[in-house]
């Protein structure tokens, strides 16, 4: 198995949506896409597997070592090994992977965040940087395209915790800040034990109203020379967006469930997006008023 192989076989049994948004690339920036997606499943299996913190941070200081190795062009895991044509062409960088294995750190040191800047920082770490090699790999003339790739990966973040929230129950975890949850008095043992009442789901909306004004802000940052170059990014978008509908439509049905749409929905919404250009999308969430 090539180390291109390789990535293509983690990421298809990742069953992501972020399959959807890679298919309509050329070859290359497939690859290249392919690889930082299949390195950020690496280091979150890490996490997500290992049940001895100790152990999961020496494997997450190994996976430190291996991308110093990469900038060093001695890549050694088929990953890096994929990722090492593409850092120079694409003008990679460093510190965004390492911002990567921090956010995935921040989830050994912590289960639980204060207020929305402690979470902020967090989903800036697991995403943004991830939204900032993506749109380097999707290309881009305009450095402001950047500012946009930031404040998605915080959209789309945010609708994972809201998608995720009962399955990181179960794990222990709550992301939604605690300054959040005393607002709309939802105790911490409602979610970890799956209690639904009037509050959780008024904590819900607050929560996918802070995610839809994200995407808002990300579209209105996007510069329309770059809007056809960002397209896989704008499917992405489209997608979770639809998502977050479908779990408000099921009132926030989501503590012992976890809510998905269909391969055909996702498909169809990415198909969209491409021959559109994501035209009608971005118009929506700029005029959006959450």
């Amino acid at each position: 198995m090539t180390p291109d192989e390789y990535c293509q076989d983690k990421t298809n049994k990742s069953g992501s949506s972020f399959y959807y948004s890679f298919l309509y690339l050329q070859p290359e920036p497939r690859r290249a896409i392919t690889a930082i997606y299949a390195f950020c499943r690496e280091v979150d299996d890490v996490v997500d597997e290992c049940s001895d913190p100790s152990l999961a941070r020496v494997k997450l200081g190994w996976w430190r070592n291996e991308i110093g190795n990469l900038y060093k062009q001695k890549p050694e895991h088929p990953v890096t090994k994929a990722l090492a044509p593409h850092i120079e062409p694409l003008k990679l960088e460093q510190e965004n992977f390492l911002a990567i294995i921090d956010g995935m750190e921040m989830d050994l040191d912590q289960s639980r965040y204060l207020d929305w800047p402690g979470l902020k920082k967090y989903c800036w770490h697991v995403a943004s940087a991830v939204g900032l090699l993506s749109a380097r790999v999707f290309g881009l003339n305009n450095p402001e395209t950047l500012k946009y790739a930031e404040k998605l990966g915080l959209a789309l973040q945010m609708t994972n915790i809201i998608r995720d929230i009962g399955d990181d129950a179960r794990r222990g975890r709550i992301y939604l800040p605690i300054e959040d949850l005393q607002a709309f008095d939802v105790k911490a043992a409602d979610i970890l034990n799956s209690n639904y009442n009037d509050n959780f789901k008024k904590l819900m909306a607050f929560e996918a109203n802070r995610a839809r004004q994200l995407y808002h802000e990300a579209f209105a940052l996007l510069p329309e020379e770059d809007r056809r170059a960002q397209r896989p990014g704008i499917m992405m978008a489209a997608i979770y967006h639809a998502l977050l509908k479908e779990i408000e439509h099921d009132e926030w049905n989501i503590l012992d469930q976890r809510i998905s749409l269909t391969p055909i929905r996702k498909f169809f919404i990415a198909w969209k997006v491409w021959i559109s250009g994501g035209k009608k999308f971005i118009r929506d969430m700029r005029n959006a008023t959450p």
